[in-house]
């Protein structure tokens, strides 16, 4: 039996999502910062989670399951990139937004920034409280879900890593940063991501969630064509030759085997 899903609870999730994009608003405002709100994409999805777990009825060994899960990956992507941007000021992409959004962007940032932010993790968040909601016994789905979901926190918290550690090396400076899964893939890190989407798809799937496969999708399209690849790799090409090198030898996105060196041409030290 499933017990239905909890339309009041999942609004009341949304309000709390805003609600917490309306406390970094105003953080945002006083550091002059609104890149802050890459941080709050993980701490505010697995919010909406707890919240609507904690205001829908108990439904048993999935909601523990879920609820870890959601927490281990909030803590470990909003860890990385809080700890990532510190001390570095607004991203250089925000400030684009900021400059095309004059004059008020201060207030207009409430609405294009934060409530597009609270509105899009809503939605993404969809598939952890459909599982959320399920109270069948756990089942092959949840295991398959539960592992790609884990596999795809391992592969992005190692390419994260491992990025890292080669920007924190001066004799990288330069070069292009082509190792580890990197060899492999131009953005494990997405590629991690996309499949910590599919895998929690998996598992509301198994609680009769199948409607909630608008979430993944979304957030495939999100990583490929919008925020994620498209938005690197734009112009990267023109400004840093190397970087056209690797592009002609690695996969963008799906890992796979690079190319051989000679079907991409020489390469050249150039920077990330």
């Amino acid at each position: 039996m499933t017990h239905p899903f909890d339309w009041d609870s999942a609004f009341l999730a949304l309000a709390w999502m805003a609600g917490a994009g309306v406390a970094t608003w105003l953080a945002s405002l006083a550091l002059r910062n609104v890149s802050i709100v890459d941080s709050l994409w993980a701490v505010m999805i697995t919010l909406g989670a707890w919240v609507y777990a904690l205001a829908a009825p108990q439904t048993g060994p999935r909601e523990t399951l879920v609820l870890v899960l959601a927490s281990l990956w909030m803590i470990r992507l909003s860890g990385y990139i809080a700890w990532r941007n510190w001390g570095h000021g607004e991203d250089h992409r925000y400030q684009a937004i900021r400059a095309r959004n004059q004059p008020h962007f201060e207030f207009k940032s409430l609405y294009l920034v934060f409530g597009l932010q609270a509105a899009l993790g809503w939605i993404v968040a969809w598939p952890l409280l459909a599982a959320l909601a399920g109270t069948q016994p756990l089942g092959l789905l949840d295991l398959l879900g539960a592992g790609l979901w884990l596999l795809g926190i391992t592969f992005e918290g190692i390419a994260d890593q491992q990025l890292a550690r080669f920007k924190a090396d001066p004799a990288n400076t330069g070069r292009v940063m082509d190792r580890g899964l990197w060899r492999f893939s131009r953005h494990p890190n997405y590629f991690g991501e996309c499949c910590v989407w599919w895998g929690v798809w998996l598992v509301a799937l198994a609680a009769s969630g199948a409607w909630t496969i608008v979430s993944p999708l979304l957030m495939t399209v999100l990583l490929l064509k919008v925020s994620g690849v498209a938005l690197l790799e734009q112009d990267i090409g023109e400004r840093r030759p190397a970087y056209r090198d690797y592009i002609a030898r690695t996969s963008a996105f799906f890992p796979w085997p690079p190319r051989p060196a000679n079907a991409a041409g020489p390469t050249n030290p150039e920077p990330r």
